[in-house]
């Protein structure tokens, strides 16, 4: 049983985090775990990537394009350019969250229009307020592992130790906020 997961943003919103605390919760639970990370011009905003795949035995971290089992964007833009590394019944969990480029902001391309909408009618797709809600919590920085929570249970990993992974991954200080943040994504 392996297992094909890719988590992409923009650079800031966490994306390395929450595969970090996603492969600590795997590897504690017995499984052999590959992950692997594109950072691209992450520090300007750009694209960012994580790539993890988990099950008895793995050999390699590359997810090929048309076999990730479930896709989880933190930004609308980022979840158009990488559907197509999903399987026909894979899932997409999309956080309803828009960051402008440097092309949009100076208006040489405008953001598309619907990217939600016309996603939801390729895959299977579930969408979440995930920065409003991390706001709510008190830091939109949280947003990631709301989006965590939201794959555990769409994978039925919420049975892994994330409380321990979440403990061994970040800040003392924003441990007890991001396991609200996990829990409220195990909510969705």
């Amino acid at each position: 049983m392996n297992k094909n997961i890719k988590l992409v943003g923009v650079g800031g919103q966490g994306t390395i985090l929450a595969a970090k605390v996603l492969c600590s919760a795997l590897i504690d639970a017995g499984y052999d775990v590959k992950m692997s990370e594109i950072h691209g011009m992450s520090q300007r905003g750009g694209s960012v990537s994580s790539e993890i795949r988990f099950g008895d035995k793995i050999y390699s971290p590359v997810i090929e394009k048309g076999l990730a089992d479930i896709l989880v964007s933190f930004e609308q833009m980022e979840a158009a350019r990488q559907v197509g590394y999903l399987k026909k019944d894979g899932v997409l969990i999309i956080n309803n969250h828009k960051i402008n480029s440097m092309v949009t902001l100076n208006g040489k391309i405008k953001y598309p229009e619907k990217i939600i909408e016309t996603l939801s009618k390729q895959v299977k797709t579930i969408v979440i307020d995930g920065t409003k809600e991390a706001i709510e919590l008190g830091n939109s920085k949280v947003m990631n592992i709301i989006m965590l929570g939201a794959l555990a249970k769409a994978m039925k990993l919420d049975n892994l130790d994330f409380k321990k992974a979440i403990k061994e991954n970040v800040k003392p200080k924003f441990i007890e906020l991001n396991l609200l943040a996990y829990n409220q994504g195990l909510n969705k």
